[in-house]
């Protein structure tokens, strides 16, 4: 099949192409702006071609083909959705911190640049269309979070991803875009040098000699997701059929304190041999949500998806990669 994937120089983008790559059989393309992920990052997964965003068509062809281009660009995202088999979208400004600092350049490019995307699969006809969205626009709630819930995200982050959530519903009823939204927990694994989220964080943060910071008391609860599990679940909801329209909570459906990922990681750290550095507590971080976990019986259900990596397990793994890659 024909595979778009935006933003796939990024850490969950690449690990999607590694396992498509493995999987073989696949013409991948990536549209990416290279504002996060870059060239190189690509490169370290595999060999691949680039396409002018400019020219009227390119053939697919089996392999990786990149296009740099911005999702806030009409033409660029037609072209690339052309004559895709899946669009998996997960170009996005991430993260809470960002969205309160700068919450107009948040809405362009979730609301407006999402929007675009779903306008070019209208028009042009291509299959499924999987959404990265996460707990974020479920916002303050009772957990365990689940697809019924009301939304009332707290943080402009939250309320960006509910509009994409939102159009992702009315383009599959209006249109008959086949949409299907997936609600990821906190993502981390190899391949997250990238990511400024709490464990690929505090890893870099280990290796370089500084102390963590946990914000607040560490009470808040997070759903921790390893990367080679959340691809499993893509893989899925790009390809199971009759789940069009449908949203998923992709998490581990176990909730845990910050303070006790922390704890958790600092013995990886020590079973790896890596110096366990201090930890501190600070203030509190505006639009926080301090309870934040999954239930996941939809996505067993209709998917056939459980995570299946515990989390001691994924953060060891985790940490060997930042070591390699600290190494070399």
């Amino acid at each position: 099949m024909n595979w778009l994937i935006t933003g796939g120089c990024g850490f969950i983008g690449r690990a999607l192409i590694e396992h498509l790559l493995h999987e073989g059989g696949h013409a991948i393309r990536v549209l990416d702006n290279l504002s996060v992920g870059t060239r190189e990052d690509l490169r370290q997964v595999t060999l691949f071609a680039e396409l002018d965003s400019q020219c009227e068509k390119s053939a697919w062809a089996e392999g990786v083909a990149l296009i740099e281009g911005d999702i806030l660009d009409e033409g660029a995202v037609a072209r690339a959705v052309s004559d895709a088999d899946i669009v998996v979208h997960l170009a996005a400004n991430t993260g809470v911190a960002p969205s309160v600092e700068d919450p107009m350049s948040d809405c362009r490019t979730n609301v407006i640049g999402t929007l675009n995307m779903l306008e070019a699969c209208r028009r042009l006809s291509a299959g499924r269309f999987v959404f990265a969205s996460s707990g974020a626009p479920l916002g303050v709630q009772v957990p365990p979070l689940h697809e019924e819930m009301a939304p009332h995200p707290a943080s402009p982050y939250g309320a960006s991803k509910l509009a994409g959530e939102g159009y992702c519903s009315a383009y599959y009823h209006c249109f008959g875009v086949e949409t299907v939204v997936l609600r990821f927990g906190n993502v981390y694994g190899e391949g997250s040098g990238h990511k400024q989220s709490v464990v690929a964080k505090f890893i870099k943060q280990a290796l370089a000699g500084e102390r963590l910071e946990i914000y607040g008391d560490g009470t808040q609860t997070r759903d921790f997701i390893h990367i080679s599990d959340l691809i499993d679940a893509i893989v899925r909801s790009a390809t199971v059929s009759r789940v069009g329209g449908e949203t998923f909570q992709v998490a581990t459906a176990q909730e845990t304190t910050v303070a006790e990922m922390t704890e958790t990681l600092l013995a990886a750290m020590r079973a790896e041999h890596v110096t366990v550095p201090e930890t501190f507590f600070g203030p509190k971080r505006d639009g926080d949500v301090m309870r934040n976990y999954s239930d996941t019986s939809k996505a067993k259900e209709l998917l056939g998806w459980v995570s299946q990596v515990p989390l001691e397990d994924g953060l060891r793994r985790t940490i060997r990669y930042f070591v390699a890659a600290d190494a070399a």
